[in-house]
C-alpha cells in the first residue's frame, strides 16, 4: 500500500466512503469564505481527509484573542499580525502536502465572488456576517453551486445544507438579516470553543458526503447546537414556493404570495451589489464612513451596553462610541458608523460586521 494511501487507510475502512468516494474527493475542489474559528476547524479536517483543492478566502489578520478558538493559528502568527488566509496555507500544506491549498487575502463581494467560486463543487460559510451570507446564497443559486450555511456564538451554533433545487435556501429561512446591532457577535457576546468545534464538525462532515459523491446522504435540515445546555435541535426548512412555483415562475409574487425572492423569485440583489453595505473615504480625515445596506432605528442605549464590554464607551440620544485598540467607531441611530483610525474599506467594514453586526 502507499504512502498516500497508508494516509487514509481508516477512512478509506469506512464502507460508505470507500476507495470510490476518496477517489471523488481528491478530485474535489471547495471555496472556504472565512478562516477564522469555524473555517479554520473545518479547512483542517478537510486538508486531513484529502480534498484535492481549498481556497481559503479571509480579510483579517490573526489576533491573540483568536487563539482559544481558531485553532490553526498559534502565538507567533498572532505576534505578527499574519493575515489569516497566509498563515492558514501555510499551516494546511505542512499538514498535507498532496492537497492544492490556495490563501487568498480579500473582502469576499458581488465584483470577485463569482471569480473567487469558479472550478469549485463546494461553497463552505466560515464568514462572520449575513451580508456575505446572503451574497453567497444569490451565487450558489444562480450558478446551482452547493453550499453549506454555518455560524456560532455564545454557546449556541447552527449549520444548514443549501443544494440548489433541491432544498431551502438561506433566503427561505432568514428573508432579511437581521438589523444592524441587534443580533450578539463574537466579539461582544463571546463564544465556547467547543460549541465551534461541533459546528465545525457537522459542516465538514456534510462536505465530505458531497465531495465524495454521496449527496444523497446529506441532511436537509437546519441543525441547532446549545452546548451550554446540552440540547440539539433539528428544524426542516421549507422552500417558500408560494404559488409562483405553480404558476410558473415569477407569477404570484406580485400578489404577496409567500415567495423566496431568490430560489423562486430568481432576484439577485445581493450579488448585483444592490444590497452591500458601504464605506467611503471622510474628507480630511483618517475614517470611513460605513453605511448598512438596510438603514435602520437602532437601539443605541442597547449597542451602549454590550460595546461596553470591549472598550471604553461614550453615548448620547444621537450616538454611541467606543474605542477599539487604534480604532474608533461611532455609531449613529440610523445604523451609520464612522470608523476613525483606517482608510482601507475592507478593514472598516470588518470592523463594523464584528462589533455592530451585519
Amino acid at each position: 500500500m502507499s504512502a498516500v494511501s497508508d494516509r487514509y487507510s481508516r477512512q478509506v475502512l469506512f464502507e460508505r466512503l470507500g476507495q470510490t468516494g476518496q477517489r471523488r474527493l481528491g478530485a474535489s475542489s471547495a471555496l472556504l469564505v472565512g478562516c477564522g474559528a469555524l473555517g479554520s476547524l473545518v479547512s483542517e479536517w478537510l486538508v486531513r481527509a484529502g480534498v484535492g483543492r481549498l481556497r481559503i478566502v479571509d480579510r483579517d489578520f490573526v489576533e491573540e484573542s483568536n487563539l482559544h478558538r481558531q485553532v490553526l493559528f498559534d502565538e507567533e502568527d498572532a505576534r505578527h499580525a499574519i493575515p489569516k488566509a497566509v498563515a492558514a496555507e501555510r499551516r494546511l500544506r505542512a499538514i498535507n502536502s498532496t492537497v492544492v491549498v490556495e490563501g487568498v487575502i480579500a473582502d469576499v463581494t458581488s465584483d470577485n465572488i463569482a471569480t473567487l467560486a469558479r472550478g469549485c463543487d463546494l461553497i463552505l460559510d466560515g464568514s462572520d456576517n449575513f451580508e456575505v451570507r446572503y451574497l453567497i446564497n444569490d451565487l450558489s443559486v444562480r450558478d446551482t453551486i452547493p453550499w453549506i450555511y454555518a455560524g456560532a456564538v455564545g454557546s449556541y451554533g447552527a449549520t444548514m445544507n443549501v443544494l440548489p433545487g433541491e432544498t431551502a435556501c438561506l433566503r427561505c429561512m432568514f428573508e432579511t438579516p437581521p438589523p444592524p446591532g441587534t443580533s450578539p457577535t463574537c466579539d461582544t457576546a463571546g463564544v465556547l470553543g467547543p460549541v465551534v468545534g461541533v459546528i465545525s464538525s457537522l459542516e465538514a462532515a456534510e462536505a465530505i458526503k458531497l465531495l465524495s459523491g454521496r449527496r444523497e446522504r446529506m441532511s436537509r435540515d437546519l441543525v441547532a447546537v446549545d452546548v451550554w445546555e446540552g440540547r440539539v435541535e433539528r428544524i426542516r426548512p421549507r422552500r417558500r414556493s408560494g404559488a409562483a412555483e405553480r404558476q410558473g415562475g415569477r407569477q404570484g409574487i406580485a400578489g404577496g404570495e409567500d415567495v423566496c425572492p431568490v430560489c423562486v423569485g430568481g432576484s439577485f440583489d445581493h450579488l448585483e451589489g444592490a444590497c452591500s453595505s458601504r464605506a467611503g473615504v471622510m474628507c480630511g480625515r483618517d475614517s470611513l464612513q460605513v453605511v448598512p445596506a438596510s438603514r435602520t432605528e437602532m437601539d443605541l442605549e442597547g449597542l451602549a451596553r454590550r460595546l461596553a464590554a470591549i472598550g471604553e464607551v461614550t453615548a448620547n440620544r444621537f450616538l454611541v462610541r467606543v474605542r477599539v485598540g487604534h480604532n474608533e467607531l461611532t455609531v449613529f441611530r440610523d445604523g451609520r458608523a464612522i470608523v476613525s483610525g483606517t482608510t482601507d474599506p475592507g478593514e472598516a467594514r470588518a470592523l463594523y460586521a464584528r462589533y455592530i453586526g451585519v
